[in-house]
C-alpha cells in the first residue's frame, strides 16, 4: 500500500472489564501513530509522531509554520517514502530557501509537542528494553480507587480547567504522588522526577495519566520501569506496540465504572467480588 494511502485507524483486540462484573473480548479501532522523518533534502530535520494521512499537506504546513519557506512555491517537490521504521517526507526546497534553512542550523531539542525531542533521524528512535518485571497483578479495585480520587487531587486543574495530571498509585490504589502541568509530557516528567527523587520502587504501584495515551507517554513510563499504565483517554497503535515491547500492561479509557485493557490482560485481576485481597 502506498504511504499516502496508509490507514488512519486500525482495529486492535481488546479486553473490556466492568468493575465488579464479567469481562469480554472484542475489537476497537485505534488511531494510527507512526514516526515521520521530515527531511529537507538531503538533511534530516525532525521526527514527528503523526497520523499517516494528508502527509503532503503536513509537509507544506509544517514548512511554513517553522519559517523554512515563505510560500508554497518555495517547495519544488514532496516525496513520501516508506522506510523500515516509519515514513520519510523528503521535501526539496528552492535553492535559496535551502541555503537559508541550512544557515539556521536549527533542531527541535527540548520540544514537547507531538514529536520526539532531540531525535532527527528514524535510526535514533529508542528500542525496547529487556523486560525486568517481577510477578504480580493489577487489581481492578485499585484502579477504580485511584480513578475516583484523581480529580480531587488535581487542585490546579480544578482552578484552571487547563492542566494535565499524572499520578502514582500504590498497589491498593492510594495516590501517593500527583503532578500537574499544561503539557501532558511535562506532567508525566514531573511525576517521574518526584518518584526518582523519593526512591520509589517501580514495582510498588502504577501510573495514571489524564491525557491522550501516545507513544511518548508509554515510553516515558517504561523508562521509569513502570509495570502498568492507566490512561483516561485512548491509546494509539504505536503506544500499544511500545507497551507490548516493554511488557507493560496498558489500561485506557478508564472511568469510574470500568476500563479497557489493550495489552497483557492476564496481569489484571478482577478482585471486586472479593474485596480485601491484595498482592502478596
Amino acid at each position: 500500500m502506498p504511504p499516502s494511502k496508509a490507514p488512519a485507524a486500525l482495529t486492535r483486540p481488546i479486553t473490556c472489564f466492568t468493575f465488579g462484573g464479567a469481562h469480554e473480548k472484542g475489537l476497537r479501532d485505534c488511531a494510527v501513530e507512526v514516526p515521520v522523518n521530515i527531511v529537507y533534502a538531503p538533511v534530516p530535520y525532525a521526527v514527528m509522531m503523526a497520523t499517516p494521512q494528508d502527509l503532503e499537506d503536513f509537509a507544506l504546513g509544517f514548512s511554513v509554520s517553522e519559517g523554512i519557506i515563505d510560500h508554497p512555491a518555495d517547495i519544488r517537490s514532496i516525496l513520501v517514502e516508506e522506510v523500515e521504521r516509519g515514513l520519510r517526507l523528503v521535501v526539496t526546497l528552492a535553492s535559496d530557501k535551502l541555503q537559508r534553512h541550512l544557515a539556521r542550523n536549527r533542531n527541535l531539542a527540548g520540544r514537547t509537542g507531538c514529536g520526539l525531542c532531540g531525535v532527527d533521524d528514524l535510526g535514533a528512535l529508542p528500542v525496547a528494553r529487556a523486560p525486568s518485571h517481577g510477578p504480580g497483578h493489577l487489581l481492578l479495585s485499585s484502579v477504580r480507587r485511584a480513578m475516583m480520587a484523581l480529580e480531587a487531587r488535581q487542585t490546579l486543574n480544578r482552578l484552571t480547567h487547563a492542566l494535565h495530571g499524572a499520578a502514582w498509585a500504590d498497589h491498593g490504589g492510594e495516590l501517593l504522588f500527583v503532578r500537574e502541568d499544561v503539557g501532558r509530557h511535562n506532567a508525566l516528567d514531573k511525576l517521574l522526577g518526584a518518584l526518582l527523587s523519593a526512591g520509589v520502587d517501580p514495582a510498588s504501584g502504577f501510573i495514571v495519566i489524564t491525557s491522550r495515551c501516545s507513544y511518548e507517554m508509554v515510553e516515558k513510563a517504561a523508562m521509569f520501569g513502570a509495570r502498568a499504565l492507566v490512561a483516561v483517554s485512548a491509546p494509539t497503535t504505536f503506544a500499544i506496540e511500545r507497551a507490548e515491547a516493554n511488557a507493560m500492561t496498558l489500561l485506557a479509557l478508564a472511568r469510574a465504572d470500568g476500563a479497557i485493557c489493550f495489552t497483557d490482560p492476564a496481569f489484571v485481576t478482577d478482585d471486586l467480588q472479593s474485596e480485601g485481597r491484595r498482592i502478596a
